[in-house]
Parts: C-alpha cells; sequence; structure tokens
C-alpha cells in the first residue's frame, strides 16, 4: 500500500508560527509533524510515500529528502496553484497508482497503529475514514458511523484525517481543485463510505492554541515515562 501526505496548505489558521515555516515542519516532541507521520507509516509498513506540496515546499522537500532515513521512499507532487485537499489528491493519482492507498493529514497527530488501517477495500466500498470523537471547536461532527458504514443522519463523529481511499472514489469530479469533502458526500450518497472508530489521543494542529495543547500533552508522556 502507498499513502499520500498532505502538506501544501498555507496554515493560515496558525500564523505568526507558520510565517517563516510550513505547518508540516512545526516540531513536537522533538520531531516535526511530517516526521511522526511518516515514522507511523513506515512502522506499518507502508514505505511508499506521495507528498504534495506548495507553501514553503523546498523546505519540506529539503528536510525529507527522498525518505531514506526512515527506510521509506518518497515521492513529490507538486502544487502551482493550491488544488485543496481533494484536488491535491486526484493530481497525484498517477503516482499513486490505481490501488486503495492510506490519505494522512501532516498537520494531525494520532496515537494510532496505522498497521490497523485495512490494506485492501471491498467492491462496494470506496473507502474507509478514521472516525473520532468530536473536539471543543468541531462539536458539530461530520459523518455518523452506523455499523461501519458513513452516514449523513445521526450522532456525527469527526473525521480525524487519516483514511484510505479507492481512486475510483474520484471518478467524475472534473474540478482540479476542490475539497475532500466533495468526494466523501459523494460517495456516502452513494452508500459506499465506510468508517472505523479511533478511541486514543488524535489533535488536529490547526491553532497556536492546538499547538500548545499538543506540545503539553507529549511533556506529560515524558513526565510519565
Amino acid at each position: 500500500m502507498r499513502a499520500m501526505l498532505l502538506a501544501a496548505g498555507l496554515g493560515t489558521r496558525l500564523r505568526p508560527l507558520t510565517d517563516n515555516r510550513p505547518k508540516p515542519l512545526l516540531e513536537v516532541g522533538g520531531l516535526t509533524l511530517i516526521e511522526h507521520q511518516i515514522r507511523r507509516l513506515q512502522d506499518a509498513g507502508i514505505q511508499e510515500i506521495v507528498v504534495n506540496l506548495h507553501y514553503m515546499g523546498q523546505r519540506i522537500e529539503k528536510t525529507l529528502g527522498d525518505g531514506s532515513r526512515w527506510g521509506a521512499k518518497i515521492h513529490y507532487s507538486w502544487e502551482q496553484d493550491l488544488l485543496e485537499t481533494g484536488g491535491g489528491i486526484k493530481a497525484a493519482l498517477d503516482i499513486i497508482g490505481d490501488e486503495a492507498f492510506a490519505v494522512v493529514s501532516s498537520d494531525v497527530y494520532m496515537d494510532m497503529n496505522y498497521e490497523d488501517l485495512p490494506r485492501n477495500l471491498s467492491s462496494e466500498s470506496l473507502g474507509c475514514l478514521v472516525m473520532v470523537s468530536n473536539p471543543p471547536h468541531h462539536p458539530r461532527g461530520d459523518f455518523s458511523l452506523n455499523g461501519d458504514r458513513l452516514e449523513f443522519e445521526g450522532n456525527r463523529m469527526t473525521y480525524s484525517g487519516v483514511s484510505v481511499l479507492n481512486p475510483e472514489i474520484f471518478q467524475g469530479i472534473e474540478e482540479d481543485a476542490f475539497p475532500l469533502r466533495l468526494a466523501l458526500e459523494r460517495a456516502i450518497t452513494a452508500g459506499r463510505l465506510h468508517g472505523m472508530l479511533h478511541n486514543g489521543y488524535w489533535c488536529d494542529v490547526g491553532t497556536p492554541e492546538r499547538y500548545s495543547l499538543l506540545q503539553k500533552h507529549l511533556s506529560s508522556l515524558e513526565a510519565d515515562e
């Protein structure tokens, strides 16, 4: 299985922290956010990784190189204009290939073992999203889980930013730039999107306040060791 690491965003809500560095290169626990994700992917045996780049992309590429220091192989998908989350993945499908692949946001931190991600999807499934409990900044959630199927109605949870997708989920979308949510909602309407629940720690590093909370969390873990 290959993985797509989303790293092209501007990180505007994290300013001034992102004025001089891209969000994926913010450090927590002695590593950058994107390095934490690469390590988790590699630990799960996912070694072929595609990273999309735009804002300060040269710094990210210089930091990660070819991925060999982690035993990984990193490919880069450059975006001259930002393509948003969905468009960025769609633009990289020629590199990713035609099999199911993991999608990981580089600006989230979670303690999930990525070995638990499904390596294959059933013929009827266009994807499997990892869902988490709603954080204070997103109390309404995104989608609800009915068994393992995602729906619009019911007790909603939050999409973690980690998933496994079938490339077919982007078929029929003509736009170059679009949010991933567009593809996800189409798949839910067709009854072909599934989910799994992660009950462990998860943090969307979207603001300086949440970045600080993550730093405190990891510091507390170090203190307990």
